[in-house]
């Protein structure tokens, strides 16, 4: 397939050349004497790569390339300089050309060579700008929303890994996202025609877990009257995706290692090899170089994993993004049971960007939900925040300074007593899972009151 190619020279003999060159070498030449007739020629063709030169007679070659990158963003241009001529070029770079070469241009080889990495640049930044409009129409009402550094920085990854077959390791706490990211890699993928198939690696006991990854065979074990598929099997030509992979017992992680290397299982009770075909994407809110340290995680299987690592940052990290989410929210929930609540007035807009959001996106999106059940005014109030006014939003807002985990002991043991020490409901109201509860019960010692 030939590459469109744009190139204007003022010196005829100098273009003659160039162009029956390239014209052998797999690009469709479109040549223009002066920076006018580019332009004007320009919208028939639309090439994606150009050779400028940047001393012409009328229009210079800058003012021709502001000219086009004004017309297509995306265009990748070499531009030919004279002899000794290093500050056109600078300029020249400076102003968006992708290389140069100085006149006259005796070492065709490597112009060829350059404008094969222009014509794959252009490639990558096409690709990747669509990637960024899919990811944003796909998620626009999701917690994908917010223009904060840190979830830029996650969109630009998602984009740039989606399209790749790599392995994903994403971390972060509990309630950031991590599932929606994996969704929105395989959405953007080459595999989105085929299934995302999750499992939540903590929910399982050991022996649950690898027949649940793995399937088994009738008879392989008391109550296996059939057989079943597996999640891997499940997954094939697709994606898994393995959350909470840092719960993992040992014992799965040697057999998980052992697929990622063959990319292939047995079923429990078989000794047959089933090829896979699969993607795998991984979460964990854990640490898992110091779970490495402490022999709780294998190294081998660490590295496998960590691939590409999207690290998704907490939710009070992600400053102005805390309004912009609780605005859809409310939009949403306002939608689904049916009131007209038009924002959020200044006082509860106050506590809920100065609380510390231990449950992160999560957490923000129960309480909005609630308080939009709740209130009986066209706005959300601070009253309709009270599951915020306890002793975490007293320490919060009054300015004073308190470690993390103070406040994070603070707001569990609030929210336990509040809901009456229910812990699957705490857990699900706190966003994260009541296995992880219990370890913050354990770690902070927190009792319940007897009356």
């Amino acid at each position: 397939m030939q590459t469109r190619l744009l190139l204007v020279d003022d010196e005829a003999a100098q273009r003659e050349l160039l162009a029956g060159y390239l014209s052998k070498k797999q690009f469709d030449i479109h040549t223009a004497g002066s920076g006018e007739e580019a332009l004007d020629q320009y919208h028939d063709h639309f090439a994606p790569v150009a050779i400028v030169d940047m001393k012409m007679t009328g229009m210079s070659g800058l003012e021709l390339l502001a000219r086009l990158r004004e017309i297509n963003p995306f265009i990748q241009a070499i531009v030919l300089t004279a002899f000794g001529s290093v500050e056109t070029a600078v300029a020249a770079m400076k102003a968006g050309a992708f290389d140069y070469l100085t006149k006259p241009v005796e070492d065709l080889d490597e112009l060829l060579l350059k404008l094969n990495k222009a014509v794959e640049q252009n490639r990558l930044v096409v690709q990747h700008k669509i990637m960024s409009e899919r990811l944003a129409e796909s998620f626009a009402g999701s917690e994908m929303i917010g223009e904060s550094s840190g979830i830029n920085d996650v969109r630009e990854l998602i984009s740039l890994v989606a399209p790749k077959e790599a392995t994903v390791l994403i971390t972060g706490p509990s309630g950031t996202g991590k599932e929606l990211v994996a969704r929105a890699i395989h959405a953007l993928s080459p595999r989105a025609p085929e299934s995302l198939v999750a499992i939540n690696c903590a929910a399982f006991p050991e022996t649950l877990l690898e027949s649940e990854l793995f399937g088994y065979e009738k008879g392989a074990f008391t109550g296996a009257d059939r057989a079943k598929q597996g999640r891997f099997e499940l997954a094939d030509h697709g994606t898994l995706f393995l959350d909470e992979v840092g719960e993992m017992p040992l014992t799965m992680q040697v057999k998980l290692l052992r697929v990622l290397e063959e990319r292939k299982i047995q079923r429990l009770g078989s000794v047959k090899e089933i090829p896979l075909d699969i993607r795998i994407i991984a979460a964990t809110n854990r640490d898992l170089p110091t779970l490495v340290k402490e022999g709780k995680f294998r190294e081998d299987l660490f590295y496998r994993l960590n691939v590409i690592t999207i690290d998704l940052p907490p939710l009070r990290d992600r400053g102005g993004d805390i309004l912009l989410l609780a605005a859809k929210f409310l939009e949403r929930f306002s939608r689904k049971v049916g009131k007209e609540i038009t924002g959020i007035d200044p006082e509860a807009a106050g506590i809920l960007s100065g609380y510390n959001w231990p449950g992160n996106v999560r957490e923000l999106e129960n309480i909005i939900e609630r308080a939009v059940i709740l209130t009986r005014a066209n706005q959300i109030t601070g009253a309709d925040l009270s599951g915020l006014s306890g002793p975490l939003s007293e320490t919060t807002l009054s300015g004073k300074i308190a470690p993390i985990a103070d406040i994070e002991k603070e707001h569990i043991k609030f929210c336990l007593d509040r809901l009456d020490w229910n812990i699957g409901l705490t857990a699900e109201k706190l966003g994260i899972h009541r296995n992880t509860l219990r370890t913050k019960i354990k770690e902070y010692n927190l009792t319940r009151q007897t009356q």
